[in-house]
Order: C-alpha cells, then structure tokens, then sequence
C-alpha cells in the first residue's frame, strides 16, 4: 500500500515552471451510471478543515447540480480525526467524504478507514499530488514562504534563501513563525535529511523569532509592522498583497508545499455520491471555485491567481505518507522553540 520512505522522496523536488497548463484534454463528463448510483442514494457526508463559508458554497452548487443533499461538517484536523475515531470505535462510520490535512491520511490509512478510488479527473493532477493507490488526491495545496513588510525591508535587503535567513541581523523578535509549521520541518526533512534540518531549526530559532500559532492572524499582525519577516502559506500573504497591504512574499527553494487531500471512506453509506463528490472537486468547476475562493488549485488547465502562487518556484512536496512518525516530529519541533 505504501512506498519506502526513500523512494517516495526521491526526486520531489521539481520546477514548477516546467508544469504549465495543459489544454489537449477537456474535464470528464460524469459517469451516467455513478450519478444514477449517487441520485438514488440522494445524500451524502462531508467533512472538512476548510473554511465554513467555503464549504458550503462547494455543496452548494453540488446539490444544485445534481441535486443531492449534502450534509457537512467542519472543525479543525485534530477534532476532525477524534471524531472519526470515536464514530469508529463506536461502530459507525457516518461520513462519506472527508477534505483534511495531510497528516490526518496516514492513520486512517492504518486503520483502514480509507477506500481505494482513482477519479478520471487525476489525469489532470501533477503525478505527485495523487496517491498512486487511490487512497488520496490532493484538492488544493499550500505552500511555506517568506514574507516581508514592504516598508520595513527593502526589497533588495530580503533574504532569497534559507541560509540568508540566518543572518544575525534578523535576531530578537523580527521573525514571525507559527507554533504548529510541523509540514515544513517535515517537508525539509524529507529533502535535506534529518540532521541538516534539526540544525537549521536550531540555528533559526537561536534567532529568536516570534511564535504564535495561526497564519491569518500573524499576517495581519505583519502587516500591522508587528514582525519585518514572516514565515507563513503564500496564500495567506498573497491575500493582503494583492489588497494593497505593504506586504510581499519570496519562495525560500525548495518551498515546502503542503497537501490537503480528499478521501473517501472505506464504509461510505453513500458510495456512488461519494465519488461523484470527489469527481466534482478535482474537476476544472471545482477547481476554478476554489482559485474564486483565492486558495490553490492543483489541475494543470487552472491557473492560480495570480500564477506565482505555484508556478516559477522550486518546491518539495510534504506528501502525506511522509508522516510515519507524526509525534516525533511534533515534539522535536516543540522542544527545538522551546514550547514544551
């Protein structure tokens, strides 16, 4: 079911450049069969970490579409995965669908909680955002980079890359990173080895760096002159950039690019609105909806807004699978910035 560690890390980074939009191939029309399956079945649950509003517009124009009622569920990955735990233990198994983090994949993958499907719509999604067993597909991606108040740093000043970032001048509470940047540790790890990676982290928070959970939160406080520098989603930053905000973003190389999935269950009571579920997703409506929503997409034939969001910047992918040991990393991250 799972690749070696090593293997799957081999050769993650890539050129985004190189992966340009692809228009020889149009989205897929429904399978008449799956959404006969899925109409007889007239409902289905999703759950989500993605934000309330943004959800339910998603569903929404699901259930307009082939009206089939939706019932959805939000709350943050750790409550999320309790949940379906819990329903587990207790012998239900409620959802259909579930849009989360990237660690929530490997334990429901190990208690397999997580049913195989290979959506015609993957043909369309980078070979690295896609599990190649079916168990996942990434629906939208986020990527760690550096952000700088305009008007504190110039822009010739900004570090370009991660050593630059090192630089003693940044010391004392001008670095913003969050408590919980788990996927960029571990992204790093997978590129640079553990070791390397530990000794970066050390050296960067020997810098004395401000830590503070929460990404809008912390870019809005960027932009407010709280911090000259801040590592963070692009996303995020890009927001406040394209508003007018004195705030812009550099990719350090490779930029950790974190996956947020979207799995079906492997007792689905709704399989067939399942799949149509997660066919609606991947494809270039559900894509170009969430590019609305200024969130990332992963299809080839969508571009992001604006484009830099994951074009013409090396990245690492934090791939899902990655987290074989979740705890480990969460508490050397932790003790490395002191917060236990």
């Amino acid at each position: 079911m799972m690749l070696p560690t090593k293997n799957r890390l081999t050769a993650v980074v890539v050129l985004a450049t190189l992966w340009m939009p692809v228009f020889g191939w149009s989205q897929s029309s429904p399978d008449p069969k799956l959404v006969e399956g899925a109409k007889k079945e007239g409902q289905f649950v999703y759950y989500t970490t993605m934000t309330l509003d943004q959800s339910k517009a998603v569903v929404d124009r699901f259930e307009k579409k082939y009206g089939i009622k939706a019932t959805l569920f939000r709350t943050g990955g750790g409550p999320l995965l309790n949940k379906i735990f819990t329903e587990s233990r207790g012998g239900r198994h409620d959802w259909d669908v579930v849009v989360g983090r990237g660690e929530m994949v490997l334990p429901l993958m190990q208690r397999k909680l997580l049913a195989s499907y290979r959506s015609p719509e993957r043909r369309m999604i980078d070979e690295q955002l896609v599990d190649k067993e079916g168990f996942w597909t990434a629906y939208y991606v986020n990527s760690y980079v550096l952000g700088w108040h305009t008007k504190l740093v110039k822009r010739e000043d900004v570090p370009k890359t991660y050593d630059a970032l090192l630089n003693p001048k940044w010391k004392g509470g001008l670095i913003s990173i969050d408590t919980e940047a788990y996927g960029m540790f571990e992204g790093l790890k997978g590129i640079w080895g553990k070791e390397r990676t530990i000794a970066y982290f050390k050296k960067l928070a020997a810098l004395e760096p401000v830590i503070k959970r929460g990404n809008t939160e912390r870019v809005q406080l960027a932009v407010a002159g709280e911090y000259s520098l801040i590592i963070a989603y692009n996303q995020t930053i890009q927001r406040m950039t394209s508003r007018g905000a004195p705030i812009d973003w550099v990719a350090l190389e490779p930029a950790v690019t974190q996956v947020n999935p979207v799995m079906i269950g492997s007792k689905a009571p709704h399989p067939n609105a399942a799949r149509l579920f997660n066919d609606f997703l991947l494809s270039k409506e559900g894509q170009e909806m969430l590019r609305g929503m200024q969130r990332i997409p992963v299809r080839k034939d969508v571009e992001p807004d604006p484009p830099r969001l994951f074009r013409g910047f090396k990245y690492v992918i934090e791939n899902p699978e990655d987290y074989e040991d979740f705890d480990a990393t969460v508490k050397q991250y932790l003790e490395i910035f002191k917060l236990r």
